[in-house]
């Protein structure tokens, strides 16, 4: 096991998404059936992206070399043999971490965690290794997976942030160090660091998929970054069938192989708190998105236009508050334990958390509970009228590193305003980040969202919006 290199340069690279080419692996499989590449060499090739570019990207925070080409070793020996457990066999992928590996430390993005070493595999990261992938990896998170950041650059631009809580994740991808990286949600975890890195990302349904030991936060989602969507949903399925989901949720729905490409018939446009604060660039490049898929013959439902959508609007007109006020009081416990044990431990903004959450009553949390199921009620009354909706993934390309873009309060932000992805987390929704667009040669991201458990329905018409829609480019 090694940790992460040290940063030595910077670099900055302009992203367009129609020409950028992603690493992907399941179009490599076929190779190894044929004899003509090997997941040892795939992995190879991974590690020599990764010593180009992580002194720059720092998206890792160890890594399990000499396990991750055992595990390749073997799973070349399956394909050769005509034997692969899975369609992931032999796929490089790093883990968030916040997750549990038993050959790597998780240290969650705090000091008080650097000698913290379970040796024990989180439920997720077990259905992994039974489905052959190679778990190379810890990658990156905030601290405890909220909004304090770590080391982690955008890999297009090195001044600006990756995004957060999955910083890591997101940025591994990005640079073609891996072709999937698993993260975590509870406000804009997964889909604000895809939208900023170009990647691929599915933040499945609430529970779809089993978080293991990470049961603390009611808004907590396992989510999957990938260089194509196909990469994406094979990795969200191979854990599904075999770890399932949380206990008491049904798991992820949906096939085995990618959904196919299905054009929908209706989209709604949702704004929620995220639109006034769009920037101009990226506003435009929407339109034009949203003209494209007019053009090819989707009707969109646009805010004002329908009673129901309105009505959802105004339910996620304070999604940010909701989230935020929701895991302090969520979380208070936790932080309470770690100051007891270590006053100075934590960050400014994780203690802003911790206060916020002690000012809280049960009533309070009582009252967010009846908002919450009362937006998800809303949500499911648009099911009849619409086939999903559609979003930008963030108001704007990644800001510069530090730069404080969606505080509230006290509160601190430096990985990018998230008000665009809390609204999908309350509401419990699938959503597919799908990279369709550059502003100032900067990647970010269209999200479309669904109704619970439409997970493949909504892959699906990503997977069209992704053919049919000609990716946007606008100046900055």
């Amino acid at each position: 096991m090694t940790d992460a290199p040290s940063r030595e340069t910077s670099t900055q690279e302009t992203y367009s998404p129609g020409g950028f080419c992603p690493l992907t692996f399941h179009d490599a499989t076929e190779g190894f059936s044929k004899g003509t590449d090997t997941p040892r060499d795939y992995l190879e090739r991974c590690l020599a992206t990764i010593a180009s570019r992580e002194p720059v990207v720092q998206g890792w925070v160890c890594m399990n070399e000499a396990g991750a080409r055992e595990a390749a070793d073997a799973s070349s020996a399956r394909w050769k043999s005509g034997t692969p457990l899975s369609p992931i066999d032999g796929m490089p992928i790093g883990i968030k971490d916040l997750l549990e590996t038993r050959d790597m430390p998780t240290r969650m993005g705090s000091p008080l965690f650097k000698d913290n070493h379970p040796k024990r595999d989180s439920a997720l990261v077990q259905a992994l290794r039974q489905a052959g992938a190679v778990v190379l990896g810890k990658t990156v998170t905030t601290e405890l997976g909220m909004s304090h950041p770590g080391p982690t650059t955008n890999p297009f631009d090195a001044s600006r942030t990756p995004g957060g809580s999955s910083s890591g994740s997101a940025a591994v991808v990005g640079a073609r160090m891996v072709p999937a990286a698993i993260g975590t949600q509870v406000v804009g975890s997964v889909i604000r660091p895809a939208s900023f890195c170009g990647n691929w990302a599915l933040k499945p349904t609430q529970g779809a998929l089993n978080r293991g030991e990470r049961q603390g936060l009611s808004h907590s989602t396992v989510g999957v970054h990938a260089g194509m969507a196909e990469d994406m949903w094979l990795v969200a399925a191979e854990i599904a069938k075999r770890a399932g989901g949380d206990p008491g949720y049904p798991g992820l729905f949906g096939p085995a192989a990618p959904p196919d490409p299905r054009k929908p018939a209706r989209l709604a446009v949702l704004h929620g708190e995220g639109w006034p604060l769009t920037e101009p660039a990226t506003r435009a490049a929407f339109e034009r998105v949203l003209a494209a898929l007019g053009g090819r013959g989707v009707a969109l439902l646009l805010p004002g236009e329908n009673k129901l959508l309105d009505a959802l609007e105004a339910s996620v007109a304070d999604a940010m508050s909701l989230s935020t006020e929701m895991c302090a009081f969520e979380m208070r416990w936790s932080v309470e334990n770690m100051i007891a044990q270590h006053k100075d431990g934590i960050s400014a903004s994780l203690r802003a958390r911790l206060e916020l959450g002690r000012a809280m009553s049960t009533d309070d949390y009582r009252d967010l509970l009846r908002r919450r199921t009362e937006a998800r009620t809303r949500l499911a009354a648009l099911a009849p009228l619409v086939d999903g909706f559609v979003a930008p993934a963030a108001i704007g390309p990644a800001p510069k590193l530090g730069t404080e873009a969606g505080t509230r309060g006290t509160i601190v932000h430096t990985t990018g305003d998230p008000s665009y992805n809390a609204m999908s987390s309350i509401l419990g929704a699938p959503v597919v980040t799908v990279p369709l667009m550059a502003v100032g040669g900067l990647p970010v991201g269209v999200q479309v969202m669904g109704q619970q458990h439409d997970d493949a329905a909504i892959a699906a018409i990503a997977r069209w919006m992704a053919a049919e829609v000609p990716p946007v480019e606008a100046n900055g």
